[in-house]
């Protein structure tokens, strides 16, 4: 079997690097013999959450006060990447969600009674994430959400809904963005609230079927009459927005690292099978024009990660990075489906049966360049900061 890598920079320290090993053993030991199990049962088992909380992989960016382990974005992209590479989207996301896109609101807006409350159970792996924005008429357009929150008594009554969001039937933190401000326009008057799993007004209404990413789960979910405490409310009032923006920089940055770690496998799977697919007399890989199609994928991905550690490092110097995370949001996702769906072209009719790997991240590849952000809105970002 190939083992198709890039090289390592030499932005990683040992750190880091023993990082990356212990990720790819995980994969190696157990995301590999399993991914196909929990793919058809539709859920992450919790022991994964717990399995990685113990070799602290899943609060690396938190607190060290809390649980964590206080590392910069670069701990991220090796997460990520290395989780890419295992070829389950959908582990991946259920993953990243709870360590790099949900839970990390707590971390970097939460009191101190907060981030006891919540980040050491998280950081262990204990209690799952999930990050509420999306709902059926707001998407990228997170401005346009219209689930509310008022004030009631000493404490704040929610009604609404919220569709596609990952770990939503079995999360047990749900950060949920809800207007409280309803005279105030677009991206004012938008806050965040901690809701926990068990609130008698949380309603999970649907488990999605997906094309891709089957093995996350992904709920639409109703607030109906849900009441919270008035220390629920997460950070400034009226400052959601503001967050969700700002979080969404690591979201897209992580989404790039799994873009390029998944770009790496399917490059992988392909040399592996041309080199034993025969036509014509010879193996494919000994046709120039195959060998020709997978240099020039690798290339393409190769850049990308170039992008995605440099992004990493900037972010991790304290530089405004809105402009390059957007480019990368975008050309490492883009780049993902022509690297997948080449190589689902050289494995021919292989490619196109329902479990072979590359056929699996031909679908979860689809979702990326839709989710924490469109291709088409993240170019937006890119134009006005020109």
């Amino acid at each position: 079997m190939t083992e198709f890598t890039f090289n390592e920079p030499d932005l990683l320290d040992d750190d880091l690097r023993l990082i990356r090993a212990q990720v790819q053993r995980y994969v190696s030991e157990v995301i590999l013999p399993l991914g196909e199990e929990w793919e058809k049962a539709g859920v992450v088992p919790r022991h994964v959450f717990r399995d990685l909380g113990k070799l602290g992989l899943l609060g690396m960016r938190h607190p060290v006060e809390y649980g964590g382990s206080g590392l910069g974005a670069m701990s991220s992209v090796v997460f990520g990447e290395e989780l890419g590479r295992g070829s389950f989207g959908g582990v991946t996301a259920a993953l990243t969600v709870h360590s790099d896109m949900s839970i990390s609101h707590i971390a970097h807006r939460g009191t101190h009674e907060q981030k006891q409350r919540y980040l050491p159970a998280a950081c262990a792996g204990e209690k799952v994430g999930a990050i509420c924005v999306t709902e059926p008429h707001a998407g990228s357009d997170v401005a346009g959400l219209k689930t509310r929150a008022v004030r009631d008594r000493d404490g704040w009554l929610i009604n609404g809904s919220k569709t596609f969001i990952t770990n939503g039937v079995h999360g047990d933190i749900y950060i949920v963005a809800c207007r409280t401000d309803p005279a105030a326009k677009g991206s004012r008057g938008i806050s965040l609230f901690i809701v926990e799993k068990g609130n008698p007004g949380l309603k999970v209404t649907h488990q999605f079927e997906k094309h891709g990413w089957r093995a996350s789960d992904t709920a639409e979910l109703f607030f109906d009459d849900l009441r919270v405490p008035a220390d629920a409310l997460l950070g400034e009032e009226g400052k959601g927005f503001y967050y969700i923006m700002s979080t969404f920089q690591n979201e897209r940055l992580v989404a790039g690292a799994m873009s390029v770690g998944q770009c790496a496998k399917a490059i992988d799977l392909t040399i592996d099978y041309v080199r034993q697919r025969q036509a014509f007399g010879r193996s494919l890989w000994d046709q120039q024009v195959v060998r020709n199609k997978i240099a020039w994928l690798a290339a393409k991905a190769a850049a990308a990660r170039s992008l995605v550690y440099s992004c990493a490092q900037m972010i991790d110097e304290g530089k405004d990075v809105v402009r390059e995370v957007s480019m990368l949001k975008a050309f490492a996702c883009e780049t993902l489906q022509e690297v997948v769906h080449g190589c689902l072209q050289l494995h021919g009719g292989t490619g196109f049966i329902i479990g072979t790997p590359i056929e699996r991240m031909a679908r979860d590849a689809r979702i990326l360049t839709i989710g924490g952000g469109a291709t088409e809105v993240m170019l937006e970002e890119v134009a006005k900061r020109m």
